[in-house]
C-alpha cells in the first residue's frame, strides 16, 4: 500500500521547560494564524487536527499517525480510561504516551461529552483532573457542562456559571500541566461572550470552544459562526483556540479564517464505519462513486469498485485512512492560505459546498439590518441571497461589531493580485479594512466643492495610458479631482498603483460595467468629495485627450481643446509626484497631512528606467523613502523614519516613561521596548515579544511601526506582526521584524 512515509520518525525533543505552554505566532492572515504550541512532547504546529483516539478501538495505530503522517498531537478520552481497570493500571504505571505507544503530543478530554452522550459521568472535578496529570498528559481538560443547542436560557447560564465555579479548583489539582479551559454558551452568543471573559481571566493554557457538536450534526453552520464572533474576541490572543469535536474538512478554511487553532475529531474512523468519505466539497457515500473525490495515497492502487469488495474491517481502515489523509491535506491547503493572504478566498469557495455553510458564510459577510427597522419594510428587502443572510428582527444589528474585529485585524498591504471571486470579493475582510483607510485617510486638494473625472473602462496599470493626460488636465483645471473606477471601489489617482485596488485579476467586463451616479456620489462623499459634476471618461477609447477634451468641453469646463506647452510637463509631473509620496504617507503610513507635506516639500526624486519614482531625496541629499513596485506602498529608511518621527509629538512620555494606550491616534505607531533589547535593536534584531513596554493602542499587524526605548529615544523600525494587544499579551515569538540597523547609520 502506497503510504506518505515508511519507516519510523524520531521522537520528538521537548520544548525548553521555560517555553512550555507558549504560544507562538509565525504567520497569519487576519484572524487566521499558523502557530507553534510548546509543549513537553515537541511543538505542536497550528492549525492542527488532533484525531481522537478510543484506547479500546483503534482503528489507525496512534504509531502509524505518527510515523506515516506525522501528526503531531492527538486527544483520547481520560474518563474512559480511568473507567478501565485495565487501562487505568497501565496508564498510571507507565504513562498514557506507552498506553497509546505515541511519542508525540496528547491531550485528553475529561468525560463532558460522554455526559452529553449518556446523560452523566461518574468522576470528581479535582479527581479527573488530577488523574490526567498522574498519567503524564501534555494537556488537560477541566470537566465542564456541556451546553446542548436545545437547552433553555436558564439551564445554559447555570451550566456556565458551575463551570466557571470549577475553574480554581481545576487549575489547583492540574499544577504544572497545561490546562483546557472550555467554553459552553449553548447558542447564546452573549452566554458565551459571559464565559469566554470569565474563563480567560484563569490560567488555562488553551480555550475548547465546546458545546458545538450536536449544533454541527444538525447543520447550524450559521449558529456555529455566530458562536465563533461572540467568542474569539473575547479570549485571551495569546491562547490558542479548540474547536471541539470539529474535524469535517469541509469547515476548517472558514472557522481558520474565524481565528481556529485546532480541531479534533473522531469523524475520520466514524465516518468509515458507516462507508462515507470525507471532503473539503462535504460527504460521499462509498456506495454513489466511481472515482474518488480525492485522490491520495493511500487509495492510488484501489478503485472505489474494489475497496466495495472488502470485508468490513479491511475496508474500515482503508476508508479511515482515506478520510484522515484527505483530512489533513484540506488542513495543508489552509495553512498554504494563511501564508498567501487567501484564507477567505478559500473559505468563499468552500462556503459554495452545502447550503447551510453558505448561509453562514453569507451571513459573516453581509451587513446587518439597523436596529429598530420597522418590521413592515423587511418583506421587500429579501431580494437575493445575500440580502435574505441579514437578521430580520429589531436587534439585526448586533453582531456586527464582533464581525469588525475580524476586519479591524487584516493587514492592507499584500504583494499578490486580488483574484476576482464575485461579489464575494467586496466583502472580503482585507478589502473591507483596505476601502476604510483609504475613506478615513485621504483628502481632496479642494476643501470645497469641485467637479470630479472618474476614469473608467481599462484595467491598470493606467499611468502608462493617462499620466500625459492627467498631468495636462491638472496645467489647466487645477481643482479637477480626477479618480480611477475599480472593481474594488473609486481609487484617487495619485495612488493609481496601490494594492489591492489597482491588482484586481478577473474578466475584462468588470472595468467596463455602467456605474451608478447614485452610489457614485454616496462612494464620493464617503472620499470627502463634495462633486459639482461627475464626468466618466472611457480610458479605453483611442485618441484619449482628444476624447477628453470633447468630454470636458461638452460639460462646460473647457472652451477648446485640451493644448498644454511640452515645456510644462517637468513641472506638472514633479508635482504629480509629489502629490503620490503625500498621500501614500498619509493612507499607508498614517503621518498628519502638515508633517508629510513638511517633510516631502522639498524633496528630489531618483527615477527608475520606467520612469517610476525609485527614490525619495530630502533637502540634506538623504533617502528617506522608496516606493515599492510590488504593491504600492512606501518603504521607510532609517533616516526617513528618524525625519518622521522628529515630526510627531513626545507628549506622551512623562518622566516615568511611555505609558501603554495613549497617543494621539495617528502618525506611525510606536513601540517601547525594555532597556535589554535596547542595543540589539539599535544593530537591527527583531523584537521579540516578552520585552516591550507599551505600544500605540492604532497599532495592527503588517503596519511600519517606530521602535524607542523608555525615554523615547528612536532606537529602530519595523513591520508589526501583531496587534496592540496581542504585542502586550504574547509571551514568545517575533513581535516586529526589524528593517533598520541605526549602528551603521548612524555611527
Amino acid at each position: 500500500m502506497t503510504a506518505w512515509m515508511d519507516g519510523t520518525r524520531d521522537d520528538p525533543e521537548p520544548s525548553r521547560e521555560s517555553d512550555r505552554g507558549k504560544f507562538e505566532v509565525v504567520a497569519r492572515d487576519g484572524c487566521a494564524r499558523i502557530g507553534k504550541l510548546h509543549t513537553s512532547h515537541g511543538i505542536l504546529e497550528t492549525p492542527a487536527l488532533l484525531p481522537v483516539i478510543n484506547p479500546n478501538i483503534r482503528t489507525i495505530e496512534p504509531r502509524e499517525m505518527w510515523d506515516r503522517y506525522g501528526i503531531q498531537g492527538l486527544i483520547t478520552n481520560s474518563y474512559i480510561i480511568w473507567k478501565h481497570d485495565d487501562l487505568k493500571q497501565h496508564a498510571v504505571e507507565k504513562g498514557v504516551h506507552d498506553l497509546l505507544n505515541y511519542p508525540g503530543v496528547i491531550m485528553t478530554d475529561s468525560g463532558t461529552f460522554q455526559s452529553y452522550v449518556y446523560g452523566d459521568v461518574e468522576v470528581g472535578v479535582e479527581e479527573i483532573v488530577e488523574f490526567q496529570r498522574s498519567i503524564g498528559v501534555d494537556i488537560a481538560t477541566m470537566l465542564d457542562v456541556f451546553s446542548r443547542p436545545d437547552m433553555t436560557e436558564e439551564e445554559v447560564k447555570k451550566a456556565v456559571k458551575t463551570t466557571i465555579e470549577r475553574c480554581e479548583e481545576s487549575l489547583k489539582a492540574a499544577q504544572n500541566v497545561m490546562l483546557n479551559g472550555p467554553i459552553q454558551g449553548g447558542i447564546y452568543r452573549h452566554l458565551r461572550k459571559q464565559s469566554a471573559q470569565n474563563m480567560g481571566r484563569f490560567d488555562f493554557a488553551i480555550h475548547p470552544i465546546g458545546g458545538i457538536v450536536p449544533i454541527m450534526e444538525q447543520h447550524r453552520y450559521k449558529d456555529l459562526a455566530k458562536i465563533m464572533l461572540a467568542t474569539i474576541g473575547e479570549l485571551p490572543p495569546e491562547r490558542p483556540r479548540h474547536m471541539f469535536g470539529c474535524g469535517h474538512p469541509m469547515l476548517f478554511s472558514m472557522l481558520i479564517a474565524l481565528g481556529a487553532d485546532l480541531f479534533d475529531s473522531a469523524a475520520y474512523a466514524i465516518f468509515a464505519r458507516d462507508n462515507r468519505l470525507l471532503s473539503p466539497q462535504g460527504t460521499y457515500r462509498l456506495n454513489d462513486i466511481h472515482s474518488w473525490p480525492e485522490l491520495v495515497p493511500c487509495v492510488v492502487n484501489w478503485t472505489p469498485e474494489a475497496v466495495r469488495k472488502l470485508d468490513d474491517e479491511e475496508r474500515t481502515v482503508l476508508l479511515s485512512r482515506y478520510n484522515l489523509e484527505v483530512t489533513l491535506a484540506e488542513l495543508s491547503r489552509c495553512k498554504q492560505a494563511v501564508h498567501e493572504g487567501t484564507i477567505w478566498q478559500l473559505a468563499e469557495q468552500r462556503s459554495h459546498q452545502h447550503p447551510a455553510l453558505r448561509e453562514a458564510f453569507l451571513w459573516l459577510t453581509t451587513r446587518p439590518l439597523p436596529s429598530g427597522m420597522p418590521s413592515e419594510s423587511l418583506e421587500d428587502l429579501v431580494q437575493d441571497d445575500r440580502t435574505a443572510a441579514r437578521e430580520h428582527h429589531p436587534n439585526g444589528g448586533i453582531w456586527e461589531q464582533d464581525w469588525s474585529q475580524v476586519v479591524d485585524r487584516q493587514a492592507i498591504q499584500r504583494k499578490k493580485g486580488e483574484r476576482w471571486g464575485g461579489e464575494d470579493t467586496l466583502s472580503r475582510p482585507h478589502i473591507l479594512v483596505a476601502r476604510k483607510h483609504l475613506q478615513q485617510r485621504w483628502r481632496p486638494e479642494s476643501s470645497g466643492s469641485s467637479d470630479v473625472l472618474i476614469l473608467n473602462g481599462k484595467p491598470g496599470p493606467w499611468r502608462q495610458r493617462c499620466d500625459l493626460l492627467v498631468l495636462r488636465l491638472k496645467s489647466v483645471l487645477p481643482d479637477l479631482e480626477i479618480l480611477v473606477q475599480t472593481p474594488l471601489g473609486l481609487l484617487p489617482y495619485s495612488l493609481e498603483d496601490l494594492n489591492p485596488f489597482a491588482q484586481v485579476d478577473g474578466p475584462t467586463w468588470l472595468w467596463k460595467r455602467r456605474l451608478n451616479m447614485v452610489l457614485l456620489r454616496e462612494e464620493l462623499q464617503r472620499l470627502h468629495i463634495e462633486a459639482d459634476r461627475i464626468l466618466i471618461l472611457d480610458i479605453g477609447q483611442d485618441k484619449l485627450i482628444q476624447q477628453a477634451s470633447n468630454l470636458l468641453i461638452k460639460h462646460g469646463l473647457l472652451k477648446e481643446e485640451l493644448i498644454v506647452d511640452d515645456s510644462q510637463l517637468p513641472k506638472l509631473r514633479d508635482e504629480l509626484r509629489r502629490r503620490q509620496i503625500l498621500d501614500k504617507l498619509i493612507v499607508l503610513a498614517n503621518v498628519n497631512y502638515n508633517d508629510a507635506v513638511e517633510l516631502i516639500d522639498s524633496c528630489t526624486y531618483v527615477i527608475g528606467g520606467t520612469g517610476r519614482v525609485k527614490n525619495v531625496i530630502d533637502k540634506n541629499g538623504n533617502h528617506i523613502l522608496s516606493p515599492r513596485l510590488t504593491d504600492g506602498g512606501i518603504s521607510i529608511t532609517d533616516l526617513g523614519s528618524k525625519a518622521i518621527h522628529e515630526r510627531r509629538s513626545n507628549s506622551d512620555f512623562a518622566d516615568d516613561g511611555f505609558s501603554p494606550y495613549v497617543g494621539r491616534g495617528e502618525g506611525p505607531p510606536i513601540l517601547v521596548v525594555e532597556q535589554d533589547a535596547v542595543e540589539f535593536v539599535l544593530r537591527g534584531r527583531n523584537v521579540f515579544h516578552g520585552f516591550i513596554v507599551s505600544c500605540d493602542p492604532w497599532l495592527k499587524a503588517g503596519q511600519t511601526c517606530f521602535i524607542v526605548d523608555e525615554q523615547g529615544t528612536l532606537i529602530g523600525h519595523g513591520l508589526s506582526q501583531c496587534d496592540a494587544d496581542e504585542t502586550l499579551r504574547y509571551r514568545k515569538g517575533i513581535a516586529v521584524r526589524t528593517r533598520s540597523d541605526f549602528s551603521k547609520t548612524f555611527k
